[in-house]
């Protein structure tokens, strides 16, 4: 973007005096970010206009670090006829500097004459004319990010990595080497971030996502969105469900920012796990790559469509889910340490010192199994469960949907096989589990409530009678009053009426 600065900034910048903590952090984003800064030849008349000589000299002396406007318009009639006639030198360079925003040399001026303002607005100019404080507001919302973090995982800068470990050699080979550094170095002048997993520092699992709104160029190019690409998403640790993970860091930095479409491209291979596991979770194939036949990825968050059922809505935009009035909905009492387990990024949690070294693989996967001993014949595929964290906090925090059909048990293979990494539970607790009858509700992770609501907003606003001491059915009015006053997205809901 190019930015003009009116006199009376110029002024402020260059002054001697020390910046206002506002314009101190607006200069640094816009020097950040690359945006262009420029005077108007206008604002250097105003300057010689002092009657302090050397305070004239020293002050144009260091404007001329600036770049000038070349050739800037001078106002004509019409512009003239609309903000009036000036009556004096400071009113001639008024109008200039806002002639020249009106015939868009500049994107936005960054003044703060309230003037110029009142002369913005007869010309509808107002949303182009920025105080510091409102360029300020403006620029941070436009380059705030909100990446979440991990107690597991080390966040860093590209420059941070050291590309020789051996971890990189496949990445190596699929692109060749000479190009991988190239893009790796491309990488590092960007200043990219990026999330490793390390053991005895060693790299052993590697994410990093970029921000896109352009073309995907394949054979049949895929028109330019707002979107993040995966640019490397690689686990050298089987079974840590690390790739999960991944995948949840990458959603929700999406969602956080409000972006609703992720893809990745990848050379498949033969009983490709990448492959399986992102299909699990909505990507679909779209096309090859026209430079390398490199496979397109791409996921979409939000349907357009309310009428497949919830099992598919949940499979293929997850985290959104379908939650109509024919969508069962349970509430499912769960123990605080267990709780902890399963959903090890829920906030209001304590953490733990082994948090930050022990790999939690229930807590990484998207995927979960909850064990109870309480056996329902309602639940089902697609159905609402939602967790009711017992005895410490006492609230709902938590929201899944049941992805296989719950199963009843007593035969500990089967038990094992069904359950696989998905449990909080040890193989002897499971063997324990396994000589009484166990019912087991398999299911997907979908979000927590923004607002976790405890017992009693449940019990005052009829939701529930009193704590859960088992799997409990609620109707659909009650779980509308626990959406709102859960304060769930109603962008990843579906129901009858709308899209979400």
């Amino acid at each position: 973007m190019k930015l003009l600065y009116d006199t009376n900034i110029l002024i402020h910048i260059q002054d001697p005096k020390e910046l206002s903590p506002n314009l101190q952090a607006l200069l640094t984003i816009i020097r950040e970010h690359g945006h262009q800064e420029f005077i108007h030849p206008a604002s250097l008349k105003d300057i010689e206009n002092d009657n302090n000589v050397e305070r004239r000299r020293i002050t144009i002396s260091k404007l001329r670090g600036y770049p000038r406007l070349p050739s800037p318009p001078t106002p004509d009639d019409e512009f003239t006829s609309l903000v009036g006639i000036p009556v004096n030198s400071h009113d001639v360079s008024d109008n200039e500097i806002l002639f020249s925003l009106k015939k868009n040399l500049v994107d936005f001026l960054i003044t703060e004459d309230k003037g110029i303002g009142k002369k913005a607005n007869l010309l509808n100019l107002d949303d182009r004319v920025f105080s510091i404080e409102s360029a300020l507001n403006y620029f941070t919302a436009l380059y705030q990010r909100f990446s979440p973090n991990h107690s597991l995982l080390r966040k860093c800068y590209a420059h941070e990595i050291d590309i020789t470990q051996p971890f990189f050699d496949s990445l190596k080979s699929d692109y060749g080497d000479a190009n991988f550094k190239k893009w790796y170095n491309k990488c590092i002048k960007e200043s990219r971030e990026c999330y490793t997993y390390e053991m005895d520092d060693k790299v052993k699992a590697f994410l990093m996502l970029k921000e896109e709104n352009e073309v995907i160029e394949t054979h049949d190019p895929i028109p330019a969105t707002k979107r993040v690409k995966i640019t490397t998403l690689k686990v050298d640790f089987s079974g840590s469900k690390i790739g999960e993970l991944f995948l949840k860091i990458a959603f929700q930095y999406c969602i956080n920012n409000q972006i609703f479409e992720i893809y990745l491209t990848h050379f498949e291979t033969e009983d490709d796990t990448l492959v399986h596991l992102i299909e699990n979770f909505g990507f679909e194939k779209v096309g090859e790559l026209a430079k390398n036949d490199e496979l397109v990825y791409i996921k979409k968050f939000i349907p357009d469509t309310t009428e497949l059922r919830s099992l598919e809505i949940a499979r293929k935009y997850y985290p959104c889910f379908k939650d109509s009035e024919s969508v069962n909905k349970f509430v499912i009492p769960i123990l605080p340490e267990f709780h902890d387990i399963l959903f090890p990024e829920y906030k209001r949690r304590q953490m733990k010192l082994t948090d930050y070294f022990e790999i939690n693989i229930p807590g990484n996967a998207i995927k979960k199994a909850y064990l109870s001993s309480r056996f329902s014949s309602r639940l089902g595929l697609g159905d609402i469960i939602l967790f009711y964290r017992s005895h410490d906090q006492k609230a709902i925090t938590s929201l899944g949907i049941i992805d296989q059909e719950p199963i009843r048990t007593s035969n500990l293979d089967e038990l094992k096989r069904i359950v696989g990494k998905r449990s909080v539970y040890s193989e002897e607790e499971l063997k324990k589990w396994a000589e009484k009858s166990v019912f087991v509700i398999r299911f997907k992770h979908h979000l927590y409530l923004p607002n976790p609501l405890n017992l009693s907003y449940l019990i005052e606003n009829d939701i529930l009678k009193s704590a859960p001491q088992s799997i409990t059915e609620i109707n659909h009015e009650q779980y509308l009053t626990l959406k709102t006053g859960g304060k769930l997205d109603e962008r990843f809901t579906v129901n009858k009426t709308k899209v979400c």
